[in-house]
């Protein structure tokens, strides 16, 4: 969705949950993460001698952003179970969070983009021009998410165990101390559990033309 309005209106796009994502298949390429646990002072001195580095690389074919960790294009392994499974613990950590920020911050100083995540309304972006809080039921986003793993070619999850992600993941994040998930007060709400994708791009099209500036 944040995607289509970016190409309609000539924005950049940022996905600031696939920023996330990289750190943790980083932490978990690293062992940084076992069994649930996660090495957390290890990982804060892997940030602090900047050997994480996120980019983004336009994909030739599509025109959409890859998720890059360290020069590798890390698009696909950041949307698999074990990363999907981890991310919420991970982006629950303040110095991951304060790293991240700062950067998706100095993306945004031009203007121009369209930054897709659970914070950005409320932490990253508390004066954006437009703000929108996009919701569905978790049995929806499950279906849709599982669609979508399947679609690559993941043939190794259930439904339940995506439905049982998505819940796991909605609870963490709303409950996290630092910077919980929950809607800007002076946000758009937009349930999307009915609507097509082609709908709910026009939605916020129009949403756009009216409150932008």
């Amino acid at each position: 969705m944040a995607k289509a309005l970016a190409k309609a209106v000539g924005y950049i796009y940022v996905d600031t949950g696939a920023m996330y994502r990289v750190v943790t298949l980083y932490a978990l390429r690293q062992r940084l993460i076992d069994n649930g646990r996660i090495y957390e002072f290890a990982l804060q001195q892997h940030i602090l001698c900047g050997r994480i580095s996120i980019s983004f690389q336009l994909d030739e074919t599509t025109r959409q952003p890859l998720a890059c960790l360290n020069g590798e294009v890390v698009e696909t392994n950041i949307r698999g179970m074990e990363v999907s499974s981890n991310v919420s613990h991970i982006a629950a950590l303040p110095f991951v969070r304060t790293f991240l920020v700062a950067q998706q911050q100095r993306m945004g100083k031009a203007k121009g983009i369209v930054m897709d995540g659970r914070d950005i309304g409320t932490v990253v972006f508390p004066q954006a021009e437009m703000k929108v809080f996009v919701t569905a039921s978790a049995e929806v986003r499950a279906q849709r998410r599982y669609d979508e793993l399947v679609a690559k070619g993941d043939t190794s999850v259930t439904y339940d165990e995506v439905l049982a992600n998505v819940r796991e993941r909605d609870y963490i994040d709303s409950h996290r101390e630092v910077a919980p998930l929950r809607p800007a007060d002076d946000a758009l709400i937009l349930d999307n559990s009915t609507l097509t994708r082609e709908q709910q791009n026009e939605w916020l099209l129009h949403q756009f033309q009216l409150h932008a500036r």
